[in-house]
């Protein structure tokens, strides 16, 4: 596996860890709808949150959720909308991006909540 799929897969699992931490369930990881998918889908109180992970091992080049642009939103929405409709959910849902930079010594995670809103 290429070195930045093993970041991004290593990224992923930790925004998984951090969020359970924050008392919210995991209901999917990696969930997909034809070309489409959702890096995490989870429950906070009666929310339903999709959110997108990104990661680096630096901000060199900015910091990772600036590289969430407006197609891979509307992708998300898109994705959330087939999993509301498949799962007949009547939820509120929140877009949030989970920014982290896998530094060499440390390791920093930015969650952003209400990260976009769904206007497609």
């Amino acid at each position: 596996m290429a070195e930045h799929n093993d970041t991004g897969t290593k990224g992923e699992e930790l925004a998984a860890v951090f969020l359970k931490n924050k008392g919210y369930s995991i209901l999917e990881t990696n969930w997909r709808f034809k070309n489409l998918e959702a890096d995490i889908i989870a429950a906070d109180n009666k929310t339903l949150v999709i959110a997108e992970v990104k990661t680096r091992k630096s901000n060199y080049f900015g910091e990772p959720e600036t590289f969430v642009n407006k197609q891979k939103q509307k992708n998300l929405i898109k994705t959330a909308q087939e999993y509301i409709q498949r799962n007949q959910l009547d939820l509120e849902v929140r877009f949030d991006i989970i920014s982290i930079i896998l530094g060499e010594n440390n390791t920093k995670i930015n969650h952003i909540e209400d990260a976009f809103y769904p206007t497609l």
